[in-house]
């Protein structure tokens, strides 16, 4: 090699040498708008239909049998709620517990149908709808509070116009009887729940086709526990009624006020994956103070 050629090493500073500064590495060329926008579509897709058939799923309100509760009317746009699908696998469904589920067999009344195109992919694109909150739900999917569950007896009424179950009454504010028509809760003879059954009503007591009168009422009026999808937990649409829906026990007449009160446990449900989310970025992210 000649006097006057220089090697790479020999054009570096001693600055470089003893930093190690390297190369800067080659950027990996970023994938154009039009490319990346069907992936985070078809990764939206798939993570909504997990989260509706695992834990979650969005419901419309379809007929006024839950009023002043949950608003509804047949063909409207009634109030889209939360249904949460996890809950039931740790624990057994309660009294005063708003639910979503599955008509039963012996159930022959239906208080709306979802109005259905006659072209097949439309229907098609509808029945879609309805699973993610957009549509209607099919006619087969009911929402009411549960009364009594498996081993007790429930009847209506007392003097005082309440139902009972197990013979004591009911403590329950949610009722909605229309004051213009000085309504009353109609009777019905006294039914016992069997183990794995529930009985159910709507809120808006005297315009429900529920337990009372499903099937002729009786045994056949009940719903059967396998049949519940999930508990109604709070509102999300429209924007004006954004709250939770609570689950009175109308069976404990000694319930604390502020337990009422609680909006079906929304805050605790949301503070604890928050608090998960939080440790885990501090792990994955550490920060280094004073440090660039």
């Amino acid at each position: 090699m000649s006097e006057g050629s220089s090697t790479p090493d020999d054009d570096e500073t001693p600055e470089d040498k003893s930093s190690g500064a390297a190369k800067p590495k080659r950027q990996r060329k970023k994938r154009p708008f039009w490319i990346e926008l069907p992936i985070l579509l078809v990764v939206a897709l798939v993570l909504t239909i997990i989260i509706q058939s695992f834990i979650a799923r969005v419901f419309v309100i379809p007929s006024e049998s839950m009023e002043q509760t949950l608003h509804g009317c047949p063909g409207c746009y009634g109030d889209r709620v939360v249904v949460d699908k996890l809950v039931y696998t740790f624990g057994d469904p309660e009294p005063g517990e708003v639910v979503v589920f599955s008509r039963p067999d012996t159930w022959n009344r239906s208080e709306s149908i979802a109005p259905r195109s006659d072209n097949g992919f439309v229907r098609w694109m509808q029945g879609v709808g309805a699973k993610f909150g957009f549509a209607a739900p099919d006619e087969d999917d009911v929402v009411k509070r549960i009364v009594a569950v498996g081993g007790q007896t429930v009847e209506c009424c007392d003097d005082d116009n309440r139902v009972l179950v197990d013979g004591k009454p009911l403590d329950e504010p949610y009722i909605y009887l229309d004051p213009e028509r000085n309504q009353q809760q109609d009777e019905f003879k006294a039914v016992s729940v069997p183990p794995g059954k529930l009985f159910v009503m709507g809120d808006n007591r005297n315009n429900s086709a529920d337990s009372r009168v499903q099937g002729g009422g009786g045994q056949n009026g009940l719903v059967p526990v396998d049949n519940v999808i999930g508990k109604v937990r709070a509102i999300i649409l429209p924007p004006s009624r954004w709250q939770g829906v609570g689950d009175h026990n109308p069976q404990a007449l000694s319930a604390p006020a502020w337990q009422a009160a609680l909006p079906a446990g929304v805050g605790l449900a949301a503070a604890w994956p928050t608090l998960w989310l939080l440790r885990r970025s501090r792990e994955l992210l550490p920060i280094r103070r004073g440090k660039r």
